[in-house]
């Protein structure tokens, strides 16, 4: 049986990233589902095996997770915000498909 992970997980491929920080990747190739940071709301975190995360390409997931650094820096609290509203937007799509 397919857990809600994984559903969620495989439904990003062939979608457009929610998140749209500076240097987005156009397209869906590198789209992956991103997990939300803070307010404990890690990998390890979830409520009934449903995770809170976006739709998010590879250049906006490593901004996100600090892998990389825009330029100027996004302040932690508007990134957090920016990662809020793009898992409200993935949740839409994921209640429009029946994934969630």
């Amino acid at each position: 049986m397919e857990t809600i992970l994984s559903k969620m997980t495989k439904s990003a491929k062939g979608k457009v990233c929610q998140l749209r920080l500076e240097g987005c990747i156009p397209g869906t190739e590198t789209t992956v589902f991103a997990h939300l940071n803070g307010g404990g709301m890690g990998l390890k975190s979830q409520v009934n095996g449903f995770h809170f995360g976006f739709y998010s390409c590879l250049n906006c997931h490593d901004l996100y997770d600090g892998r990389k650094q825009a330029s100027p820096p996004y302040d932690l609290d508007g990134l957090r915000n920016k990662g809020y509203e793009a898992t409200i937007k993935t949740q839409k799509i994921m209640a429009k498909e029946g994934i969630i």
